[in-house]
């Protein structure tokens, strides 16, 4: 809400009878300026905002009563645009080994390098580029844990890479199941691990192939996933993420027993889509991190990260061969995408409440309008050589490193000072 400075006749000329009238505008401005912080929150959620056009909107939905906890004092970081940052990248694909070598993208030959030349300016004010000094004195003594898919593995990389200009991580696994990492820091006693869980809940696969070549999938989405929930009571912070395997098959369980499934084409099952399947994992996932006894930590979720392919889906030939962002006029979350996005802030919405009950944090990295934005991140063909004999779609769902998915240590160094000086001011 914007203020106009209101020039009231003060001086000494001020006639008597307009002292009253003058009072009280005087007054009614200083009400207006004590309701501003109070109120603001509410007007600068646009994620939110903006889906009230859509009439795909899920009746559960509220409109902005009870949002999220997702602000940085009066400012939403993450509503804003792409700008120029001559100063990136921060690390290159010859500096850091961390680098999936899909996600390689300088390195396979990738023409063009703009791309990692923007940061994320939010809209009312300023988004510091990390800092790995900062952050890992923040963290230190800490750990944190991401959960979910390869995209999550994506982000960890992308933060060892930002972090590798103040030290290095030792691989302290103890596993050699590259699904299931954990690095540490010595010099900080900070430790990051990765928890593989696509599906978040318990799952198998019934069919390699499936209907349509990308496997069939059997969740129980009743039934915690206990290679992650049994090892995450330790960690100070959980990052949670989950979407792009929903797309694949699946077939659905609940209590032991069949209830449906996500185009699994199987006789006398009915279709319930991926939205039923996807809602159900995420209230699943958020129900173990909630009955963790010892479990005192903050647990984020990372929100959807939309893909962009163009031409055709993933595996019929769907490619990403933008070389800039878009401005936020130029696009907008719609259709599927718009679903899993809300399903994520409804689920998120009903687990916070619970945790709040029992002393635990659940925020809001809410990553999905600024990637949104960000077609040209993809590594599509670059992630191996031209010339090698292996079976690989054009990735446009993981992100190029160095690339815009840097950003999100932005939002979470950011998030992780905000909540430091709530908690020293509480």
């Amino acid at each position: 809400m914007k203020f106009h400075d209101i020039e009231l006749p003060l001086g000494s000329t001020t006639p008597k009878h307009m002292i009253p009238k003058v009072t009280f505008l005087a007054i009614l401005a200083l009400l207006l300026f004590a309701i501003t912080p109070v109120s603001y929150p509410l007007f600068s959620y646009s994620s939110l905002l903006k889906i009230n056009k859509y009439k795909q909107q899920p009746s559960s939905y509220d409109g902005s009563n009870n949002l999220p906890s997702t602000y940085v004092e009066k400012c939403d970081i993450f509503s804003g645009e792409w700008v120029p940052n001559p100063k990136a990248p921060y690390y290159t694909n010859k500096t850091c080994w961390a680098i999936h070598e899909h996600q390689n993208c300088i390195k396979y030959g990738r023409p063009d390098s703009e791309f990692i030349k923007w940061r994320w300016k939010p809209n009312d004010c300023e988004l510091p580029i990390f800092n790995p000094f900062q952050f890992l004195e923040i963290v230190k003594g800490k750990s944190m844990a991401f959960v979910g898919d390869s995209v999550g593995r994506n982000q960890m990389q992308s933060m060892i890479c930002l972090l590798s200009r103040v030290e290095w991580p030792i691989d302290v696994s103890y596993t050699n199941d590259e699904y299931f990492k954990r690095w540490k820091y010595p010099s900080y006693n900070f430790t990051m691990a990765t928890f593989w869980t696509p599906h978040l809940v318990r799952t198998k696969m019934a069919d390699s192939n499936g209907p349509t070549n990308t496997g069939l999938f059997n969740l129980y989405l009743d039934e915690f996933d206990d290679k992650w929930t049994t090892q995450i009571e330790e960690f100070d912070y959980i990052i949670l993420d989950g979407g792009h395997w929903f797309f694949r098959p699946m077939v659905f369980y609940e209590k032991k027993k069949i209830v449906g499934c996500h185009f699994c084409l199987l006789e006398d099952v009915p279709d319930l889509t991926m939205f039923y399947g996807y809602r159900k994992a995420f209230r699943t996932a958020f129900k173990a991190i909630n009955s963790l006894e010892n479990f005192k930590g903050v647990t984020f979720l990372r929100t959807f990260a939309p893909s962009h392919f163009e031409n055709g889906i993933w595996n019929q030939g769907g490619n990403c061969l933008r070389t800039k962002p878009f401005r936020s006029s130029e696009t907008s979350l719609e259709g599927t995408n718009l679903e899993l996005y809300m399903i994520q802030l409804e689920e998120f919405k009903i687990a916070e409440k619970e945790g709040r009950n029992k002393g635990l944090k659940f925020k809001l990295l809410d990553t999905t309008q600024a990637m949104l934005l960000r077609p040209d991140g993809h590594p599509s063909r670059y992630g191996h050589w031209p010339h090698e004999n292996v079976t690989l779609y054009n990735d446009c769902v993981h992100w190029c490193l160095p690339g815009p998915i840097d950003t999100w240590s932005d939002f979470l160094l950011e998030m992780l000072k905000m909540e430091g000086i709530r908690s020293a001011t509480s």
